[in-house]
């Protein structure tokens, strides 16, 4: 059989729900912090975020279109050994 809780957790609700309003009000002003004067990002690092990837779509493409039509030479052992070198770099420089 189960017996009911009662009142026992209504306790625990109220300060969980205060400690959630302090964390909300600090994350907006760190994000009001992190924001210069004109509403724009403050940090160098957020201004890059902002402006998207640094990728060349025209030349992705283009490379894309000679892998498709042959033209494009795929050395899968040169791309093994670059990944690995990627993935362990005191292993390969020496």
């Amino acid at each position: 059989m189960i017996d009911g809780l009662g009142r026992v957790g209504a306790g625990r609700v109220e300060p969980a729900r205060v400690a959630l309003d302090k964390t909300q009000a600090s994350a907006k002003a760190g994000d009001a912090l992190a924001q210069g004067a004109s509403g724009a990002p403050a940090t160098a690092a957020a201004t890059l975020a902002q402006s998207g990837p640094p990728v060349d779509s025209a030349k992705v493409a283009a490379i894309r279109a000679a892998i498709a039509e042959g033209r494009y030479p795929v050395d899968a052992d040169r791309i093994a050994e670059r990944m690995i070198a990627l993935d362990l770099p005191e292993r390969f420089s020496a």
